[in-house]
């Protein structure tokens, strides 16, 4: 005799089918599939397929658009499409600035707004509420494009507790042990914010809209005033067992090198981050954009000191990502932060440096330079959120 299904059941049922037939959407964004289509890919039935959808549509998470035929006979199917009208906002905190930028559920990049900040040394609470002030405008533009807010996920550059949105450590803003105060960013959004690491936010980023499309296994290294990094294999983000893996800017590659802010000596942040490569360069101090942009003019014009400087990160990095390539059998390198805008200075250096400690191990070809700037880690967060949203669809719809 069969056991009678329990509510609970039909409701996890019910919860992993409007899940699935929301991912069904979101993998074929220019298809455009119908009812139909959607019953065909998921094995659903077409009446379990129209009842889930007209949840999703009332919810708001996805959208009816336009009638075609679907071959020569039948009815015309009407095209489904995840809603540009929710969206989700990706935050970062840096060193010297803020960001904030509203990621709509299809994936496009709707607003970006940046702050520039001093934040080493300012206490969580003061930052907090120049990030919370950033994210209020960019909450008010959405309302003005008539785009609900669904959740956001915030970047630091630092070792975090996500499940408990806590900063363990973060040496270049000298935060240590911080609980941020995460409801006030996006008090009304049902998901929440969520706190990440900024080198994990911008890899997943670099995965999910730059050269992981061709990359499964990559080391990405981010430049900021720090030197980040995450680790991609299998087209999956591996952050180790207590989520701190691919800390490659506080791996050492010169033993006899200079203090780290994290304790250590001769790690690769003290030859690659932004404040070496500037004093090695010569480039007199001011805000950080000011002083990137004069080191591009001067490796544009052929600088001596600005080229040497920045051949010398690269070397320190090649050899960071020569060591790691060999550890975890990785193939490729993506560089980001602001390696972005030396590409065609230091990415030739690190090449080299990969042929001498690790001949054959990264081929040139898989040496990129991420296409993404300063907008990576704000995405990666945000694309985050915007994954937690698609999976979890039961919460908003009306069977929820």
């Amino acid at each position: 005799m069969n056991e009678p299904v329990a509510p609970g059941r039909v409701g996890d049922v019910r919860r992993r089918n409007l899940s699935l037939v929301l991912d069904s959407i979101a993998r074929t964004p220019d298809a455009k599939p119908s009812r139909a289509q959607l019953s065909a890919a998921t094995g659903l039935t077409k009446a379990a397929v129209s009842s889930l959808v007209a949840d999703l549509v009332e919810s708001g998470l996805v959208s009816e658009v336009g009638l075609y035929r679907d071959g020569e006979r039948g009815r015309p199917g009407v095209g489904l499409e995840l809603s540009t009208r929710r969206g989700v906002v990706g935050m970062e905190i840096n060193v010297d600035y803020l960001s904030a930028g509203l990621l709509d559920l299809g994936g496009t990049l709707r607003i970006h707004r940046t702050l520039e900040s001093g934040n080493r040394g300012q206490s969580p609470e003061s930052v907090m509420s120049l990030l919370a002030g950033l994210v209020s405008d960019v909450a008010a533009e959405a309302s003005a494009a008539g785009i609900m807010l669904l959740g956001g996920g915030l970047a630091v550059p630092g070792l975090v507790d996500s499940a408990a949105g806590t900063v363990a450590t973060a040496p270049n803003l000298h935060w240590h042990g911080v609980a941020l105060q995460l409801d006030r960013l996006l008090p009304d959004a049902p998901f929440g914010t969520v706190l990440h690491n900024e080198a994990n936010c911008a890899a997943l980023a670099e995965l999910w809209y730059g050269h992981g499309l061709d990359f499964r296994d990559y080391l990405f290294i981010s430049g900021e005033v720090g030197v980040g990094g995450g680790l991609v294999i299998g087209s999956e983000l591996f952050a180790g067992p207590r989520g701190q893996a691919g800390e490659v800017g506080h791996m050492v590659v010169e033993p006899s090198g200079p203090d780290c802010s994290c304790g250590g000596h001769g790690c690769l942040e003290s030859f690659a981050g932004q404040e070496a490569i500037f004093a090695e360069a010569g480039i007199a101090p001011g805000a950080a954009s000011e002083r990137l942009a004069r080191l591009g003019e001067h490796l544009a014009s052929g600088d001596p000191a600005a080229l040497t400087a920045v051949a010398r990160a690269g070397h320190y990095v090649g050899i960071a990502a020569a060591s790691t390539a060999r550890l975890m059998n990785l193939s490729a390198v993506v560089l980001g932060g602001h390696f972005t805008q030396m590409g065609p200075w230091i990415a030739p250096a690190v090449v080299e440096s990969l042929a001498d400690y690790a001949p054959g191990v990264v081929s040139p070809a898989r040496v990129a330079v991420s296409e993404l700037g300063q907008s990576a880690a704000l995405l990666g967060a945000a694309g985050i959120a915007l994954r937690s949203v698609l999976a979890s669809p039961f919460s908003l719809t009306t069977s929820g």
